[in-house]
């Protein structure tokens, strides 16, 4: 199939949706074991992987498209009756970002390591809510329809047995279809999701209620996200200042952060065995946010940040440092937890390198002592972050002195 074909479009198909349903087709009748373990796919990814991130997910491809675009994006989340829009500014979609959904675990954003989503997997988060999702973009519409797909799959002699076997179970997102109108004036894409039922309705209700407002020191691509039910309306926002500092907004309650950030390419040894995906990331970066109150002096976390490691999104993996820390960490294939092994370590001391060259330069507090990791790490990677923090703890003068604040000591 030449790439000249694969990209067929016209103006009431921009994204070529007819050829991609009839390769996927052709390769399902050719072999009805693909179209198992392509709905077996989407099944353990929106009801195990990404069950509870939807929001999240949303959040981070509307973060990804205003990277592209050069420029601080925003995003509102509405949730309308039995249905739920998510409208953002940025880039709009192409071909081959539709093409990336239609192929799980193949990425638009390969290589291009300034944007968060890498495996071309986020977007089946919609399954677990909905069964007819649509992407409306200022590029044009497409959406998908299980009651379709199943249609369109039954009428194939060489899936009936499949079919039948499975109870009717098909893959959605393989089988992307046009479809007409844009997105709400200010924003450039919109996704529309008509909620399954009143589970459904709940599970993103609770979802949008949770929202982490620290979700903008890991999203730098976004600065503003609306919420906005039938309950309650949420503005969550964020604002550099000077230098270091970062100020969150949740409403009218303001959060005060110190983030400092550091890169570099990554040893060549520690992509070895990594998945072809992650080989192409050959750069590692990291970041630490530090909650400080107006004098700069360190404060305590707040109590609804979630207590994990973030990759750049939070992980199931936890954190017992009170602050948040966000690295460019290898994940399993539903990125949900942290890979250990080299490449994990290597992380963690950059980041514990970054985060104790910035404590030498904080206010001198007793404050400072909360940040010296005590007790059991709470899991694997954790144990690795604390003992990184430990050692550069050890060697680096950051220790107030009791006779002379403004000098500083070397434990060691």
């Amino acid at each position: 199939m030449s790439t000249k074909r694969a990209r067929e479009s016209t103006p009431s198909d921009p994204f070529g949706t007819e050829e991609l349903r009839r390769r996927v087709l052709e390769a399902w009748r050719a072999s009805p074991a693909r179209f198992r373990a392509d709905a077996n796919v989407e099944d353990d990814l929106a009801l195990v992987g990404y069950r509870d991130r939807l929001v999240v997910e949303l959040a981070q491809n509307a973060s990804d498209a205003a990277a592209r675009a050069g420029h601080a994006g925003g995003l509102r989340l509405t949730l309308d009756g039995p249905r739920l829009l998510a409208a953002n500014t940025g880039a709009a979609l192409d071909a081959a970002g539709l093409e990336s959904i239609a192929v799980a675990r193949a990425s638009a954003k390969r290589g291009d390591v300034a944007l968060v989503g890498r495996f071309g997997v986020g977007f089946a988060a919609v399954l677990s809510v909905s069964d007819e999702p649509a992407i409306r973009s200022t590029s044009g519409a497409v959406r998908w329809s299980r009651a379709e797909s199943l249609a369109t799959v039954s009428g194939l002699p060489e899936l009936a047995e499949e079919l039948a076997a499975s109870g009717g179970h098909t893959a959605v997102l393989r089988l992307p279809m046009p479809a007409s109108g844009e997105p709400p004036a200010g924003y450039d894409t919109e996704i529309e999701l008509p909620l399954r039922d009143d589970t459904a309705v709940d599970a993103v209700r609770a979802q949008l209620a949770d929202l982490d407002p620290t979700l903008l020191l890991s999203l730098t691509g976004l600065s503003e996200i609306v919420v906005s039910t039938g309950d309650f309306e949420r503005r969550l926002r964020r604002e550099d200042g000077e230098g270091d500092s970062v100020m969150l907004y949740d409403d009218d309650r303001l959060s005060r952060w110190v983030v400092v950030e550091a890169s570099g390419a990554l040893d060549p040894a520690l992509l070895v065995g990594q998945p072809a995906e992650a080989r192409d990331r050959d750069r590692w970066s990291v970041r630490c946010a530090l909650p400080v109150d107006s004098a700069g002096t360190l404060a305590p976390l707040p109590d609804d940040v979630a207590r994990v490691v973030r990759a750049p999104t939070a992980t199931d993996d936890a954190c017992s440092l009170p602050l948040v820390v966000i690295g460019s960490y290898p994940l399993d294939a539903i990125r949900r937890r942290i890979t250990p092994g080299p490449l994990t370590d290597a992380v963690s001391h950059e980041l514990a390198r970054l985060l104790v060259d910035r404590i030498a330069s904080m206010p001198a507090t007793t404050s400072l002592i909360t940040l010296v990791p005590r007790g059991l790490p709470s899991g694997e990677v954790d144990a690795v972050l604390q003992e990184a923090v430990r050692v550069e703890l050890q060697e680096t003068a950051w220790l107030p002195a009791a006779s002379d604040t403004t000098a500083r000591l070397r434990p060691s």
